[in-house]
């Protein structure tokens, strides 16, 4: 019989759970030095790098995580929301209350856009 050949295994991309386990030892390590040296300076540093770490993360949350404006509806303008207004029918419900019916926004496409 023929031996079964075993696939050959590529070296992968290290882990990116080994490396930050790595730096979570050596981040250990560091503070328990720096504990052992002065308490005081130990917990002055820990408050830096937590009040860094704050900003850095505060910093990220631009402008960039704002929700996007949907795509296709054009914003009105001054003009176009007096039509919309001129289009708006009024109608009253069984109990006498008087409701405000607006027609739908219409979707304006690349090619509407460009026409004007």
């Amino acid at each position: 019989m023929m031996a079964k050949e075993e696939p050959v295994e590529e070296p992968g991309e290290p882990s990116r759970t080994a490396g930050g386990c790595v730096l979570l030892v050596l981040a250990v390590v560091l503070v328990a030095v720096v504990f052992m040296v002065s308490p005081t300076v130990g917990l002055l540093a820990l408050w830096a790098v937590g009040t860094l770490l704050l900003w850095r993360a505060a910093r990220r949350m631009s402008v960039s995580s704002a929700t996007p404006p949907p795509r296709g509806v054009a914003p009105d303008s001054d003009i176009d929301a007096a039509r919309r207004r001129a289009r708006a029918r009024g109608a009253y419900d069984p109990n006498g209350v008087m409701c405000v019916y607006h027609a739908p926004r219409e979707e304006v496409t690349e090619t509407d856009s460009q026409a004007s």
